[in-house]
């Protein structure tokens, strides 16, 4: 079993299954699953950067093209393809949970942490971005609150949930690597 230095103290960490990052854009997967990968040796994948590499497009093209579900077709053959692998680190966009098929996928060889923000931590942390086509409206804020609305039952859904508030990406990865050691306990004893 890997052995992980965490927060000046050696841990065992047990799982082998991947661990899933999902939660709202702006909420931290992307730098918290690279501490994650670093702290734990693991590869970190990101479902959108690996459609971007296969379709050869961005996704803003690619929601431009095909629109929101040809997007969604794509992102959960990528989620298909990608939970075949062990030992990875598996950043989600933010709306691949709302496909009941991409959380089954994704559980069957993984443990699913939903990363939460505020809705306006989450707009400070997008605000300049370009790259977000759902936030390419008027009122970014609104079209959050309204798409966290939405979403909030498909998140609730993960095996666990870390709020990303005031707290930097290692100490979210270290938080998660604790969480998940906790539920591999429950799981074994």
């Amino acid at each position: 079993m890997p052995r992980v230095c965490v927060a000046g103290y050696l841990t065992e960490f047990y799982s082998m299954k991947n661990i899933v990052l999902t939660g709202f854009m702006g909420t931290g997967k992307t730098a918290v699953g690279r501490e994650l990968a670093r702290l734990l040796n693991m590869h970190l994948v990101d479902v959108d950067t690996d459609i971007e590499k296969s379709e050869k497009m961005s996704i803003n093209e690619i929601f431009e093209q095909f629109g929101e579900p040809g997007f969604r077709e794509l992102e959960t053959e990528m989620i298909k393809k990608l939970s075949e692998r062990n030992n990875i680190v598996i950043s989600t966009g933010g709306g691949a949970v709302v496909r009941q098929e991409n959380v089954d996928v994704l559980k069957k060889n993984g443990v699913i942490v939903c990363l939460t923000a505020k809705p306006e931590t989450i707009v400070r942390r997008t605000g300049n971005s370009n790259d977000r086509p759902l936030l390419q409206v008027e009122d970014p804020l609104e079209k959050i609150k309204e798409l966290l609305n939405f979403r909030k039952p498909f998140y609730e859904k993960a095996d666990i949930m870390i709020d990303t508030e005031g707290k930097t990406p290692l100490h979210i990865a270290e938080e998660i690597i604790e969480k998940v050691k906790e539920k591999d306990g429950k799981n074994k004893g």
